[in-house]
């Protein structure tokens, strides 16, 4: 087991950023923290970085103390933060070289990794250049390539994709796929809930300091949701009234948001037959799949991006 945390908290004053939290981290996995911003996930990942020590509660770390053995503990962890803190005076390659070097590691080798890390997230073609002028997406895959210079048990991404453009986020989970693949343990925050669905094998729902739900992607829809979703959109004089027509219907679930209605069924082009038969036309119709942002509304009501 490399992390094991039990009871868990954070707190800044009368201030409770992570309320006595329990969960184990085994070899070889994608651990995810899902959930809103304040939700305690950064406060959590800086206790296991060794760079915020716990309030109370037990935290174990490669089977190390991370109050008496920091040093140690970040000697073998990999850290990729919320914000990009590249040097942007140096070039791509040189932020590669000057970091393996705070590791002590030997000049030939940090040269070795280097290349490959680069060629790993495709920028050897941008080795020599300043790191101002790259695209956020090249700077946050930069980011990750030094996090591994010295070849990390454990590598920590605190919120990897924040702000990425959609084709910039796909390259990025690609790269961390392919580390997972090599047997690389990843421990990610994220609000993105297709973040977590692509990338976790197991993670937990956090909501104001605490876990509200853990387990597998798959096994926290199957639980807490159902096999589709029908999004419904009126005309907003006409939202309250069609709401209250549709709770008649069979339905699991039934969400009344802002804007549109949520209608958890097992058979989504069936209960918008089912609505249509009532007399109603919605503006907009959609069946999907369940996700975890259901998941999340379910367990708080609220979203995850609230």
């Amino acid at each position: 087991m490399l992390i094991r945390a039990r009871g868990l908290a954070k707190r800044f004053g009368a201030a409770v950023a992570v309320a006595g939290i329990d969960f184990d981290l085994h070899r070889g996995e994608a651990f995810g923290f899902l959930g809103p911003n304040g939700a305690g996930k950064s406060s959590t990942m800086r206790m296991i970085g060794c760079v915020s020590p716990p309030s109370s509660g037990e935290l174990s770390i490669l089977g190390l103390d991370p109050v008496a053995d920091g040093p140690a503990i970040r000697a073998r962890l990999g850290v990729v933060p919320q914000e990009d803190t590249l040097d942007v005076e140096l070039t791509v390659k040189e932020n590669l070289v000057i970091y393996g070097r705070y590791f002590g590691l030997p000049r030939q080798v940090i040269e070795e990794r280097a290349a490959r890390l680069l060629e790993f997230v495709q920028l050897t073609d941008r080795a020599e250049d300043q790191v101002e002028p790259l695209s956020g997406g090249m700077k946050r895959r930069l980011t990750i390539a030094r996090s591994l210079i010295n070849e990390p048990e454990i590598l920590l991404l605190d919120e990897p994709t924040t702000g990425l453009d959609p084709q910039a986020r796909h390259a990025v989970w690609d790269r961390l796929y392919r580390l997972k693949q090599q047997g690389v343990t990843l421990v990610l925050t994220t609000h993105y809930m297709d973040e977590a669905e692509q990338l976790c094998d197991r993670l937990v729902v956090m909501d104001r300091g605490t876990f509200a739900a853990e387990g597998s992607p798959r096994e926290l829809i199957a639980r807490y949701s159902t096999p589709e979703v029908l999004e419904l959109r009126f005309d907003p004089a006409e939202h309250e009234q069609a709401a209250e027509k549709i709770a008649q219907l069979p339905a699991e679930r039934l969400e009344v948001l802002a804007d549109r209605i949520l209608v958890y069924t097992r058979d989504g082009d069936a209960a918008l037959a089912a609505v249509r038969g009532l007399g109603l036309e919605p503006v907009t119709s959609l069946v999907r799949r369940s996700t975890l942002e259901d998941v999340f509304l379910r367990l708080t009501g609220r979203h995850l991006e609230d």
